[in-house]
């Protein structure tokens, strides 16, 4: 199966500790890399992951709080020293535009590539992103300023060719782009070979959501239906979930209900408040909800 890889930079709420660098990552597909908020220090992070800059393809953030987007900055410029002569397209909440082209005007006036800053509905759910292998489409979320999850999800591939088919019925180089297809082969003598003899079913598709920060919001379970791995934010436990309510976040049980609902394969908790120096309680209250449930971890990768 081609790359599709998280790599988590930072998975700490507000306050960075030395433990957890504040809401960023990376979503690595086929060599493409999609990073999802860009926190302070999320330069450090990312060469530690040893993760390419000349590969970042797009950057999403998910509000405009400043543990989620501090970093933007300093990495637009360093992509300008690096040499980058690609656009880069980063995308945005209301506001972004006021927010950030003073800040490119002054601090990245002689860059050498476009940043070109893209303000979307964080209430509606659409596609903002698209290319030959992947959508990423909006998920709208409740935070105290207008706030958006991402789902990535993979585009259809080709079946895959059985050589000893290709072998066997003698068929030439040419067709084989064909049969990938779907089509059907018809031999010199007129004899058709029907595809499923010839090939494999594609790979299955898989999809990531990000979905911080939010209140509990099981209306979502429909659009992340069947998600391959969800990270949902559990910036508290039940304990506090009177705190979550007036924070607009989430505990790690309410979290795992999303999962639960949403059917989804795995789940993935983050953004998690300063005051737990041991997320493992966390994790073992969304264990109880839904069992495929892993903690984040700053410099973890997960391979779908």
């Amino acid at each position: 199966m081609e790359k599709f890889e998280i790599t988590i930079l930072g998975c700490g709420a507000a306050l960075p500790t030395p433990r957890h660098l504040s809401s960023s990552q990376i979503v690595n597909v086929r060599e493409k890399l999609f990073m999802f908020d860009c926190a302070e220090g999320v330069q450090t992070a990312l060469r530690r992951s040893r993760l390419k800059f000349s590969h970042l393809n797009a950057i999403f953030l998910t509000h405009l709080h400043g543990d989620h987007c501090f970093g933007l900055i300093g990495l637009l410029s360093t992509l300008g020293l690096l040499g980058r002569t690609a656009d880069l397209h980063v995308f945005g909440p209301n506001n972004l535009v006021n927010v950030f082209q003073p800040q490119i005007d002054f601090f990245c006036e002689e860059s050498p590539f476009r940043i070109i800053l893209h303000e979307i509905d964080s209430k509606q759910h659409s596609v903002i992103y698209e290319d030959r292998s992947v959508e990423i489409s909006t998920i709208p979320l409740s935070h105290r300023v207008p706030c958006c999850g991402f789902l990535i999800k993979e585009k259809p591939t080709l079946r895959h060719i059985r050589r000893d088919a290709i072998d066997a019925f003698g068929i030439p180089v040419s067709q084989i782009n064909n049969i990938k297809a779907g089509l059907d082969y018809t031999s010199p003598d007129g004899d058709v070979i029907p595809n499923h003899l010839l090939t494999l079913p594609p790979d299955p598709i898989r999809s990531y959501a990000y979905c911080t920060d939010t209140t509990f919001k099981p209306s979502n379970a429909d659009l992340l239906q069947g998600v391959t791995a969800l990270y949902h934010e559990a910036t508290f436990s039940s304990e506090q979930s009177l705190l979550a309510k007036k924070t607009h976040h989430s505990t790690a049980a309410q979290a795992a209900e999303i999962a639960k609902l949403s059917n989804a394969k795995q789940l993935i908790i983050g953004h998690f408040s300063s005051r737990y120096e041991d997320e493992n309680k966390l994790l073992e209250e969304a264990k109880k909800v839904f069992t495929n449930t892993l903690l984040a971890a700053d410099g973890k990768r997960i391979i779908l």
